[in-house]
């Protein structure tokens, strides 16, 4: 892509997240949303593959179909209310905004599209889609918490760790993998939105993180596939060794960082006499830990003398530069020591 065109689209990236970020009206935030709809599909036909222009096909269809959701919703809020605030939400209009902006995300059940769209496009374009293009519509759910119907929340959370659980275990297409980890990961934010809007935040907030470190590392192995992880220790030992405790983090045990969210979501829970809910959800962070299980062994212990699944490849050097992957890493592996200070807030 020209270099012009690549700086036009990322900022439109930008601009259009930080508009609905900004914003207190709803016709403001929902041109954000746009922008940043309009702006990621040339990314994603960049290359000009039959399965890049399907997968920027289903994923504009998907998001006008949202897109046209929240605009219907707004004008019967508007209708009912005299008002556009982002906050004053009517409770006719609370349950399609909330079913828009799942199909937004890709909560399950609204979630058939992610899998194939991530799946069509680059590693690159993929990793921007599974972070920064959630980032809007997670703030818009978190404006808009108080206002949402609470039992649709909690069977669009519960609904979303099991398929993404269940939904990962099969695949063995590593760009499929993620999209199933961001549908799980999605469903822990909606359960715990509306009981602490502030964790739900930090969940948020260490699910980009972690997973922009897995997709670095993907980006710099150039694997799609997890027969391809097998030969990602001749290429980058250190990597290699690393990234294990970045799927580690992702399935959430401990030391790392990612048991953190799910030890107070759990907790938080119990506290509010939910515990059929958190076992659910405990049982269905085992489904999702079984197939980072998998990447991690594919990653660190597929070596000789054990039997290699994948053809030999050639060692090329690699000079990427692994700056942009040092600082999730280690924000992925090592947080856990800061939960006393977050359970003071």
């Amino acid at each position: 892509m020209n270099p012009y065109a690549l700086l036009v689209m990322l900022s439109s990236l930008g601009i259009g997240t930080t508009m609905t970020a900004s914003s207190s009206h709803w016709l403001a935030a929902w041109m954000g949303l746009e922008l940043n709809t309009l702006a990621i599909i040339p990314l994603m036909i960049n290359h000009h593959h039959p399965r890049a222009t399907e997968a920027a096909t289903k994923y504009f269809l998907t998001q006008a179909t949202a897109s046209a959701l929240i605009m219907f919703s707004t004008i019967m809020n508007a209708w009912s209310t005299g008002q556009w605030d982002i906050k004053e939400m009517s409770n006719l209009t609370s349950n399609m905004l909330t079913i828009a902006l799942a199909m937004k995300l890709g909560l399950a059940p609204l979630h058939f599209w992610l899998p194939e769209v991530l799946q069509g496009i680059t590693l690159t374009t993929g990793l921007i889609l599974s972070t920064w293009q959630k980032i809007a519509p997670m703030i818009l759910i978190y404006m808009t918490s108080n206002s949402l119907n609470f039992n649709l929340l909690m069977i669009l959370g519960i609904t979303s760790t099991v398929v993404g659980g269940w939904g990962g275990l099969n695949q063995t297409q590593t760009r499929k993998i993620m999209a199933y980890s961001s549908i799980a990961h999605l469903g822990w934010m909606m359960i715990i939105i509306m009981l602490l809007p502030k964790l739900a935040l930090l969940n948020f907030l260490l699910y980009l993180t972690m997973t922009s470190s897995l997709f670095i590392t993907l980006m710099l192995m150039n694997s799609t596939n997890i027969n391809s992880l097998s030969m990602s220790w001749p290429k980058m030992p250190v990597i290699a060794a690393l990234s294990p405790m970045i799927l580690f983090s992702l399935g959430g045990l401990p030391p790392t960082t990612g048991f953190m969210p799910k030890w107070f979501i759990l907790n938080e829970l119990i506290k509010y006499h939910a515990t059929a809910t958190a076992t659910i959800m405990a049982f269905s962070a085992l489904l999702s830990l079984f197939f980072y299980l998998r990447l991690a062994y594919s990653f660190a212990l597929t070596q000789s003398p054990n039997t290699m699944n994948s053809y030999m490849s050639w060692r090329h050097k690699i000079n990427q530069p692994t700056m942009m992957l040092a600082i999730p890493t280690v924000m992925s592996i090592a947080l856990l020591p800061m939960t006393p200070n977050l359970l003071s807030w």
